[in-house]
């Protein structure tokens, strides 16, 4: 396949995969920091070196070479920077890309990978350092995920670490996600831009603002916002409906978003409960694959929620369990003022969303 010489410029290790799509032949990337990244053409049916192939230079300074493909273009990942030092290793994860399997890996800004060139993927950060050795996973159509490893984690005493994010796409190029966190947000429909709600009746703020016709000399002092205690009262004691309608920062539209211990997971990261903020009352799937409150949140399947980043940002957000089915639903949003529970459609804005932090 591949082996270094004594005397050869690079050093046959840290191989990657890439089984081509469009034509279905056989590419092994490798190759260290000291000296050139390769590329060599393999037998798909044997594993071994195409007769006669040549290994080709793509790439320098980085090392842990991967290489995907998508929507036309050839991506070649690598690691960059000094390794095995602990807090002090300087990896980190470029990119550049071609229209063609044997390069040349262009960057961003239009420098060769084979001079040194590579857009940033993803660098130290949260007290992890050395970011390395990436890997990429497709779930489905959408739906990416990152795998890659920290040389050192600062509040695990500099131990090295797995790290598994989103996979993001940006005007063409790959991009670390977020690993979503825990906190009260906004949960806001990507379709229309309103936010997940209580379906109760609307509490008016009592004030004594003047009229705009009105002569105002009173001076100017910000407004208390409505609290929860200030309209707890006037919301039914069972079970809630769900609707979407604009942001006013009340309280039936804030939710607290945390992970549940001992309830498994999936790829990345834990499932969450959902709940309205200061309350019990929590989201969760019905038998008829709608969505509504409950009073209290007990742990149930359908009362466990999967939060993905999808691959254009926005999220998805899908219970572990809908009663009386197998079938996989998400959260989706139709018409004007109605989220329900129906079948994930990465091009229908209808089944993203987006949560902020007001």
């Amino acid at each position: 396949m591949a082996r270094s010489l004594d005397d050869e410029d690079c050093d046959a290790i840290d191989a990657g995969l890439l089984l081509d799509p469009t034509d279905g032949r056989l590419w092994l990337s490798y190759g260290t920091y000291f000296g050139f990244i390769r590329i060599v053409e393999l037998d798909p049916q044997t594993g071994k070196r195409v007769e006669g192939n040549k290994e080709i230079n793509v790439a320098i300074d980085c090392e842990a070479t991967t290489l995907m493909y998508r929507d036309g273009w050839y991506y070649l990942l690598g690691t960059h920077g000094t390794c095995c030092d602990g807090p002090n290793s300087t990896y980190n994860i470029v990119v550049g890309r071609s229209q063609k399997v044997t390069g040349p890996y262009i960057d961003n800004v239009g420098r060769d990978m084979l001079e040194g060139g590579g857009k940033m993927v993803i660098a130290a950060g949260d007290r992890k350092t050395g970011p390395g050795h990436f890997g990429r996973f497709i779930e489905e159509d959408g739906v990416e995920k990152m795998s890659y490893h920290y040389e050192a984690d600062f509040d695990r005493g500099g131990r090295s670490v797995l790290a598994i994010r989103p996979l993001l796409w940006k005007n063409g190029w790959p991009v670390a996600g977020e690993a979503f966190k825990e906190g009260t947000y906004e949960i806001k429909s990507e379709r229309r831009g309103y936010a997940l709600e209580l379906s109760v009746d609307f509490v008016r703020m009592q004030h004594n603002i003047s009229r705009f016709w009105e002569k105002n000399d009173k001076p100017v002092e910000p407004l208390k916002s409505q609290t929860l205690d200030d309209v707890i009262g006037t919301w039914p004691k069972g079970d809630i409906n769900v609707r979407i309608g604009d942001y006013m920062f009340r309280p039936h539209q804030k939710w607290t978003i945390t992970a549940v211990a001992d309830a498994g997971g999936y790829l990345g990261a834990p499932y969450y409960k959902i709940v309205i903020e200061g309350t019990k009352r929590a989201l969760a799937a019905t038998a008829d694959a709608e969505v509504v409150t409950i009073p209290e949140f007990t742990g149930a399947p359908e009362q466990l929620w999967r939060i993905d980043q999808l691959t254009d940002g926005t999220y998805r957000i899908m219970p572990k369990k809908v009663p009386g089915t197998d079938r996989k639903l998400a959260l989706v949003s139709i018409g004007d003022s109605t989220p329900t529970l129906a079948a994930f459609d990465i091009n229908s804005d209808n089944s993203k969303w987006n949560f902020h932090d007001h």
